[in-house]
């Protein structure tokens, strides 16, 4: 059995008064097995105010099984922030079924259903909901070295963060994404996608999570590419790669090759946005005159990031 695929970590888990597991909270999750014996030393309590039980629990999960209830999910989806597994190289299959719909308040998660019947006590108490969902905040959870986030309700738990990543405030960030290195992120990066090193992903751009026209295959950025402005991707882009501001490429995009021969009969060689997909060394821009996508071969190394902003 390889111990290197299993996570363990002793967290506090919040109980509703129904019996609804709420979340779970793992401070600092492990790789491999829990020692033998092993039993939890974090103190437990109780807050009539949400009407929760925290109570104090160890657990350990094998990464290539399938979640297995709510507390797995969250040990897995904290695994990821504290960056012990990559996204994608873990199985999250049925992770939903596991995430209750939750009114997350700045004392804690609560049940939605609790808020109406407590709203007065709950004034009372300074305790107001800050989101309605089934994830939470990265940051209520987790606080990744060496990252700068704007506005922390754009960023869920789950997401994976590499040192000198800044996320901007219109960034967002979901779970099982995240950049693999020093990274600016000013728009939108999709469950499953990572970012390589090195690489802008500019203001309102955004990038699907699977390849475009149904496919699996799931969508990445490669080292100093450039996602420009207002820009959109559904193919994976290489290393040293710029696409035009407000330009969107999906896998069905016809794209005029401008650095091949022309055809036998004179026409320029065509090719589909999947067929390009993870190439290096691109510039993909819409001619200003025929509005048609094209690409052209790029020399050298892609963008590069302030140093001083992303120290």
């Amino acid at each position: 059995m390889n111990d290197e695929r299993w996570i363990w970590g002793e967290g506090l888990r919040t109980t509703a008064h129904d019996g609804t597991v709420l979340d779970a909270l793992f401070p600092s999750p492990a790789v491999g097995r829990a020692p033998n014996g092993a039993q939890p030393t974090l103190t437990g309590r109780t807050d009539d105010r949400r009407g929760v039980t925290v109570e104090a629990i160890v657990l350990e999960i094998d990464l290539d099984a399938a979640p297995a209830s709510t507390e797995d999910a969250y040990l897995r989806l904290q695994a990821l922030s504290h960056l012990l597994v990559r996204p994608n190289e873990l199985n999250l299959d049925g992770i939903f079924g596991h995430l209750p719909n939750v009114a997350w308040t700045n004392a804690g998660p609560m049940l939605p259903a609790d808020v109406a019947a407590r709203r007065l006590d709950l004034q009372a108490a300074g305790i107001q909901v800050q989101g309605l969902d089934k994830f939470p905040r990265l940051t209520d959870y987790v606080l990744p070295a060496g990252v700068r986030i704007a506005d922390v309700s754009r960023v869920r738990l789950g997401a994976y963060l590499s040192p000198g990543t800044t996320v901007m405030h219109e960034g967002f960030v979901n779970f099982n994404a995240g950049t693999l290195g020093a990274s600016m992120v000013e728009g939108r990066i999709s469950q499953g996608v990572v970012v390589g090193d090195g690489s802008d992903i500019g203001g309102g751009a955004s990038i699907m999570g699977t390849l475009s026209g149904g496919g699996s295959h799931r969508i990445s950025i490669g080292a100093r590419t450039l996602l420009g402005a207002n820009a959109g991707i559904g193919i994976s882009l290489g290393d040293d790669c710029v696409v035009e501001a407000g330009l969107y490429v999906t896998a069905g995009s016809k794209i005029i090759m401008i650095d091949q021969p022309l055809q036998a009969d004179g026409s320029p060689v065509i090719v589909k946005g999947s067929d390009l997909s993870g190439k290096n060394g691109l510039l993909l821009r819409r001619n200003s005159l025929t509005g048609a996508i094209e690409a052209v071969a790029r020399q050298g190394v892609g963008v590069t990031l302030n140093e001083a902003l992303h120290a």
